[in-house]
């Protein structure tokens, strides 16, 4: 599944049925013109496996024609009349969203809603996450992929202080305190987000771990530290605003593990960081969005995996 930044409140929603590739188009299209927090698109596979249907929510009346001429630029004039749009409420929102949500695998982790608590296995470090007004379930290529990146650090290595910025559902957070029995260290921006996340990390029996909190970046007493591993998983713009913020919470071993990112942001994020002193370990492409593991000094990689 591909899918923006949830609004908080969707009133309105659009679906439309395509080939993948008008689908992935669509869904690509909304969330780079679209302000992240007023609209969200998703893009799934059908039921059958043909087909592939798209669907936005909008936190306002969309302009159904310009909508239309969106589409059309992005696919056909037959693609654009085909969306149906459509008015929903708060609770229609989150059932909607849950319903075509399945489980996730991300190495050890596995991301699920209540409804598939019977599908953790034994060895399964379960997460459960319902659909919210919270960015992260886990379905979007850029939490798929920094939750493979805390799988594979943790391999490796046990950090000792960790923190997520931009937490949204808490997922990473969650995640990491779960896996590594650590307290982590976690904010965003958004009061909804962060009462998402508190109500997420005490389901997932991680509430004496995460303690999320309001905070623009790193900017409160709680965020204070230094971190070894540092996860950001927002958008571009406020990745490379955050270079210098991160860069003084920094540990001189520490890791960043960046996403949010399509892959025109790369160069630009990577460009930030390097002037922090950090480059490039790995980089993992997901949908069309990138995961970007740093690392303080050295020369960049370019290896893809």
């Amino acid at each position: 599944m591909l899918e923006g930044l949830p609004p908080n409140g969707a009133s309105h929603g659009l679906r439309l049925v395509a080939s993948e590739a008008c689908a992935r188009a669509v869904a690509d299209i909304v969330v780079e013109t679209f302000d992240p927090a007023e609209t969200a698109a998703s893009a799934f596979e059908e039921p059958g496996g043909v087909d592939w249907a798209v669907e936005i929510f909008f936190a306002a009346a969309p302009d159904e024609a310009q909508i239309r001429a969106l589409i059309e630029a992005a696919t056909d004039a037959a693609t654009a009349s085909s969306a149906q749009f459509f008015e929903i409420s708060q609770k229609d929102w989150v059932g909607a969203s849950l319903a075509g949500l399945q489980p996730v695998r991300a190495g050890r982790f596995l991301v699920h809603g209540s409804h598939d608590r019977a599908r953790v296995g034994v060895n399964d470090i379960g997460i459960e996450i319902e659909a919210a007004l919270a960015f992260g379930t886990g379905h979007h290529g850029t939490t798929f992929g920094c939750l493979l990146a805390l799988d594979r650090i943790a391999k490796r290595r046990r950090p000792r202080e960790v923190i997520d910025v931009g937490a949204g559902t808490g997922v990473l957070a969650i995640a990491a305190a779960r896996l590594l029995r650590r307290n982590v260290a976690c904010g965003d921006i958004d009061p909804v987000a962060v009462t998402t996340a508190r109500a997420n990390a005490l389901a997932n029996r991680a509430g004496a771990f995460v303690r999320p909190v309001t905070a623009v970046g790193v900017r409160h007493a709680q965020l204070r530290g230094r971190y070894d591993l540092i996860f950001a998983n927002i958008l571009a713009k406020p990745l490379r605003l955050l270079a210098p913020q991160l860069a003084a919470v920094a540990a001189p071993n520490a890791e960043l593990v960046l996403s949010g990112l399509l892959a025109r942001d790369v160069a630009g994020v990577l460009a930030a960081y390097r002037a922090q002193g950090f480059s490039l370990a790995q980089r993992r492409d997901i949908d069309g969005w990138a995961t970007l593991l740093l690392r303080r000094g050295g020369a960049a990689q370019r290896a893809r995996v």
